[in-house]
């Protein structure tokens, strides 16, 4: 997947068009990822030990990963990425401005 964990990203399809969030969750297998505050969905949830309080939940579902660009905060939108190797190790850096991104 061309996202990982912890990616700050932006969402280019779908009904929640434009919203940046952070990766919560990869799903690979599923070729999906769980994003905050996107795809927000309602769940009815009953009374636990561990919830005490019973009630209608919202939670974020899964959007396909091809939904999702990286997104570059010096350049102020989704970018495209390319490698580089620095101190022998391979990053992730804008295509626009070549800013290695984390």
């Amino acid at each position: 997947m061309h996202v990982k964990k912890g990616d700050k990203v932006v969402v280019i399809a779908g009904s929640d068009k434009g919203k940046i969030g952070k990766i919560l969750e990869n799903l690979p297998k599923k070729n999906r990822v769980v994003v905050e505050n996107v795809n927000m969905q309602t769940k009815h949830q009953k009374q636990t030990k561990e919830m005490q309080q019973a009630g209608i939940i919202a939670k974020e579902g899964a959007i396909n990963s091809s939904n999702v660009m990286l997104y570059c905060d010096k350049c102020k939108s989704g970018v495209r990425t390319e490698l580089k190797i620095e101190n022998d190790k391979k990053v992730r850096a804008c295509k626009k401005c070549g800013t290695v991104l984390k």
